[in-house]
């Protein structure tokens, strides 16, 4: 089984790049987990403790069960990926059923801050956007997507997702494999990653 792990800041592009892999890899051979899907369980706490916790920075995400869950994957069993709500900001209850593939794509902001999920990735990929194109794109999804109001997505991103970022996320560049620039879509640095997954396959 191959692993590839997609990080980069929020609305830089992660779910097109996994979109296009997806899309021109064959069917059925590739598997995606989303780090959003192992936020951490917060159930015990209130709605408006948990509107307050910093979604953004490695804490919040239960880093010990997306291990385990790849592990058992590259084992060759199913997992049972946790469904996570951004209106709830929890974990619904439910879960998905995901069988092994022969290649697996985990995406997602903060993947690559964890030392033991690195070890776990065949190929590190950084996707790379200006700062106000990611902004823009996160201010559409999230107004559009998650019920949020303009001012929310603003607060949210100054105090949180801005420093969080450049703490976290920014540097982690240097761990990457490859980086995609995604100001204008980059389908070199994809046609790459694709001739590499299909050497490794």
């Amino acid at each position: 089984m191959l692993i590839i792990g997609i990080a980069g800041g929020t609305g830089c592009g992660k779910t097109t790049v996994v979109n296009t892999l997806l899309n021109e890899l064959p069917e059925g051979e590739v598997g995606v987990i989303s780090q959003d899907s192992y936020y951490k369980d917060t159930s015990h706490l209130s709605y408006d403790e948990r509107v307050n916790i910093n979604f953004d920075h490695p804490r919040s995400i239960d880093f010990d069960l997306l291990v385990e869950h790849l592990e058992q994957l590259k084992e060759g069993k199913s997992i049972d990926q946790p469904v996570y709500s951004f209106v709830k900001h929890n974990r619904t209850g439910d879960t998905i059923k995901t069988m092994p593939r022969k290649v697996m794509i985990v995406e997602g902001i903060l993947i690559l801050t964890n030392p033991e999920i690195r070890e776990l990735f065949d190929i590190k990929i950084f996707v790379h956007a200006d700062s106000d194109e990611r902004l823009i794109r996160r201010l559409k999804r999230d107004i559009s997507e998650r019920g949020r109001d303009i001012n929310e997505v603003l607060t949210r991103y100054q105090n949180t997702l801005k420093p969080m970022h450049e703490q976290f996320i920014e540097p982690m560049k240097e761990y990457a494999d490859i980086i995609i620039p995604n100001n204008k879509y980059n389908t070199v640095a994809v046609d790459i990653v694709k001739t590499i997954i299909n050497e490794r396959l």
